[in-house]
């Protein structure tokens, strides 16, 4: 999984944050926008784009935008 792409992917489900606010370090649960409505919307991208299931528990799980892509490709 090419980590640029999925940080494109993933900051598209957000409607207010800068682009620049994505890093592969980003711990998305402190950005402002983080809600329960962006997860699912990043539970549904995944499903969607990678043909993956995560749940929120795997959201909660895990902490920057790198752990989450890590995660996700082994599945």
């Amino acid at each position: 999984m090419d980590i640029k792409e999925f940080i494109e992917n993933f900051a598209g489900e957000f409607d207010e944050t800068p682009m620049d606010s994505f890093t592969p370090d980003t711990d998305y649960k402190q950005l402002d926008e983080w809600n329960s409505l962006t997860a699912l919307s990043i539970v549904a991208m995944v499903d969607e784009v990678y043909n993956k299931t995560i749940t929120g528990a795997d959201l909660r799980n895990h902490t920057t935008i790198q752990e989450l892509a890590d995660f996700i490709e082994t599945k």
